[in-house]
């Protein structure tokens, strides 16, 4: 599919995140203005509040973008989906009628704030990228059996916090927790000094259920994607995670990007998951190509100083899709909610400089990097910014999710001193 031309200028860059191929849905502010429904075009946000209000959008018989989140129009099912994009495309393209009245409704980018687009009611992380998974596994165990004896028949998951999603730009606070070295006889409880990241997308479920779904069910019930951060305190969750997993060491914060890029506008970039060493049972057999050919990139800054890109990948390495993820995590009957989120698990490909995590890029300490600005990191530093990017490259477009950023702040004092 090519450009499609819009009378927004900015939006006809071939490298502008925001074409009319796009479309991403968000929630913004103004100065003296109250949160509420946009749509990003080029370099500026489309008020969906002001749309409906006007009646230039009506998908509902009552309003749904007045409110601070997507959640009221996602819960409108598949055909609403489709119809408001229609209709976006149709006010925005090059030669509009509407262009006028449309016009009038444009606010600038710069002039907003964004707030998290939607309310999450539960948060689900996997585990599903092998080269990650790999890398862990070689780290911790023997490399010669580094995925678990499950890892290649199911997508391993833990229920995470959904209280600590928050969007770009919020500050995370460096966490306090339980550790125990390899050589120390008993736990202390201290500062987390191996604070990291997990280079992740997020699936957004768009339609509830409320038994065991197909994997194309679950494709179809999915709204859109975001770049997603799932900070990780290393040496906390070294002593924790026997025998259930992350518990407070992924429970600091979770961060997602501020635009949720539908699944219509990822059609053109979907692709196949990779051969499969043992036959899938039918529940989470592929159905189709369910991964998107997504680059994704990650730049660290320390405080006041420019950014070093520190890894490269690409979302078509999952192992598993977030449709089969999705369908896995039905299989008991757990209910999914409109909002529910789910986490990739770290994307990394085969390479060094591929790796989605600072525990892999250093190789867990052991090879610190050399930022561009001299100096190094094995894991963040108070002040250090990381940010992560993601791009899907169409026929003279650019489809971009805004980025995924966080500055890592220090640690409270100890809250439990006497």
């Amino acid at each position: 599919m090519p450009l499609m031309k819009s009378w927004v200028a900015s939006a006809n860059d071939a490298n502008h995140p925001f074409p009319l191929n796009n479309l991403p849905y968000g929630v913004f502010s103004t100065e003296g203005t109250e949160e509420r429904c946009g749509v990003a075009i080029g370099d500026m946000i489309l008020d969906m509040a002001a749309a409906e209000e006007t009646g230039l959008i009506k998908i509902s018989e009552i309003p749904v973008f007045d409110a601070p989140y997507w959640n009221e129009f996602m819960d409108l099912g598949s055909d609403a989906w489709d119809e408001l994009r229609a209709r976006l495309i149709a006010l925005l393209s090059d030669g509009s009628e509407a262009r006028a009245a449309v016009e009038a409704l444009l606010v600038p980018m710069a002039d907003a704030t964004l707030h998290m687009p939607l309310v999450v009611p539960e948060y689900t992380d996997f585990y599903a990228g092998r080269h990650h998974a790999v890398n862990v596994g070689s780290m911790f165990r023997d490399p010669a059996n580094a995925l678990p004896p499950n890892w290649l028949h199911i997508p391993i998951g833990y229920n995470g916090r959904a209280s600590s999603v928050i969007v770009s730009g919020t500050d995370v606070r460096r966490p306090w927790g339980q550790l125990k070295g390899p050589n120390d006889d008993l736990p202390r409880w201290g500062k987390c000094a191996r604070f990291d990241i997990e280079l992740e997308m997020g699936a957004i479920v768009g339609t509830a259920s409320d038994a065991p779904i197909t994997v194309q069910e679950a494709d179809d019930n999915i709204f859109g994607y975001v770049l997603l951060n799932d900070w990780s305190a290393r040496d906390i969750q070294a002593w924790e995670y026997q025998p259930l997993g992350p518990f407070q060491a992924k429970a600091t914060a979770t961060t997602i990007s501020p635009w949720i890029v539908t699944k219509a506008a990822l059609e053109p970039f979907r692709t196949d998951t990779p051969e499969r060493e043992f036959e899938l049972l039918d529940h989470i057999k592929d159905c189709g190509p369910m991964l998107y050919d997504i680059d994704l990139e990650v730049t660290m800054a320390p405080a006041g100083k420019e950014p070093t890109t520190i890894a490269r990948t690409n979302y078509n390495e999952m192992y598993y899709s977030a449709a089969q993820q999705l369908a896995h995590h039905t299989t008991a009957g757990s209910p999914m909610n409109v909002g529910d989120l789910l986490g990739s698990g770290t994307i990394s490909g085969s390479e060094k400089e591929n790796r989605g995590s600072l525990l892999e890029l250093s190789w867990g300490g052991k090879e610190p990097m050399t930022l561009d600005t001299g100096e190094e990191r094995s894991f963040i530093e108070d002040g250090d910014t990381l940010t992560l990017k993601g791009a899907a490259k169409g026929d003279g477009y650019t489809i971009g999710f805004g980025d995924c950023v966080g500055t890592v702040i220090a640690a409270l004092d100890d809250p439990y001193a006497r």
